[in-house]
């Protein structure tokens, strides 16, 4: 996608501690209009912190929130052009589906007749044509979370805030609906920002993402950046599995799907650009599309390679362990980290 450049969304400075607990320190970040931006970390990490000074419901103890270009740090919610949805969908039960959309229209004094245009236009974008008469309790889980975007979208926000929306669904639905939200940001043309602690959401849906470690942001940068460039050890491992080495001082990662292996030796590549050490395997996983091996490599340190299971079965691949191996990585392949600073304190 390309973006106009302006920032939709600042963060200048933004702190916010609850007592002793510093739950966003001093975050400073730019969000660009259009863009799908996604809040990636563990709980407790500050992400839903500086979603709620974006959207009004948390003040920061210091630094300013612009949307924009406009500074609305001393403003309410309501004041504010974005709309934000939560993961526990917040409709009226007693509700029409149609009523719960026209809702924030309603409060707003909007017209009947713009209010019905308007909503029957926001359920086309989700693909709920003809369900304005059914109630909440009718639909499926799936199906709230659609309204529930609906109801967000209807207001024509500048800024859209999406919680950990898909957080209630199950797994098949759960990835359904990432697609969805995708392909309707793109439709609607409006910001997105996207609030996760899973990296495999994260990874799929933004266009860029902010890391969140202890109330900062460690890396920005579009999810191919922040996957094969890791600017850290807890980015590494957070998101996705890398296994973290060090060779004559220096620190690096190198994902499992990058290291090739080569059974007794047989094929392992010598030639410039390529990093190749012995071991033997010590665990096999074997997980239908891939099989997860365990590699002990002669210096001691153990590596997780992950292979395709084009040719290979479930036996095939319990075989594998305690044989020798020589694995194989490209040297552009393995990304130089630092230690994070927690460690040397």
């Amino acid at each position: 996608m390309t973006h106009n450049g302006d920032a939709a969304v600042r963060l200048d400075g933004a702190r916010k501690t609850y007592g002793e607990v510093v739950a966003v320190d001093r975050v400073d970040l730019d969000i660009l209009e259009d863009e799908f931006f996604t809040f990636l970390g563990p709980s407790g990490s500050g992400k839903t912190t500086c979603l709620r000074m974006i959207a009004g419901f948390e003040r920061p103890d210091e630094g300013r929130v612009e949307l924009g270009g406009r500074d609305v740090t001393d403003l309410p919610p309501y004041e504010r052009d974005v709309n934000t949805v939560f993961q526990d969908y917040a409709l009226f039960p007693h509700m029409t589906v149609g009523e719960n959309v026209e809702y924030g229209l309603r409060i707003a004094k909007v017209g009947r007749e713009e209010r019905r245009r308007r909503a029957t236009e926001a359920l086309e974008m989700v693909r709920l044509s003809g369900y304005e008469k059914r109630r909440p309790g009718q639909l499926s889980g799936g199906q709230r979370q659609r309204v529930a975007l609906a109801r967000a979208l209807v207001k024509r926000p500048r800024v859209l805030l999406l919680d950990e929306p898909l957080g209630a669904l199950d797994l098949k639905l759960r990835q359904q609906m990432q697609h969805e939200l995708r392909t309707i940001q793109g439709e609607v043309g409006i910001t997105f920002v996207y609030v996760t602690h899973d990296q495999e959401e994260a990874l799929t849906m933004s266009d860029r993402l902010a890391v969140f470690d202890q109330g900062r942001i460690v890396q920005v940068g579009t999810p191919a950046e922040v996957y094969e460039h890791p600017a850290s050890e807890f980015v590494a491992g957070f998101v996705g599995t890398s296994n973290v080495l060090e060779r004559d001082g220096r620190r690096f990662t190198v994902r499992p799907e990058k290291v090739h292996m080569f059974e007794d030796g047989a094929g392992a590549p010598d030639g410039e650009g390529w990093h190749v050490e012995g071991g033997h395997v010590v665990e096999t996983a074997y997980a239908g599309m891939v099989t997860k091996y365990i590699v002990e490599l002669d210096g001691g340190e153990r590596l997780q390679v992950v292979r395709q299971n084009l040719e290979t079965t479930s036996s095939d691949a319990l075989e594998m362990k305690g044989r020798s191996v020589r694995v194989a990585w490209r040297s552009e392949q393995a990304s130089a980290i630092g230690k994070d600073p927690e460690e040397g304190q």
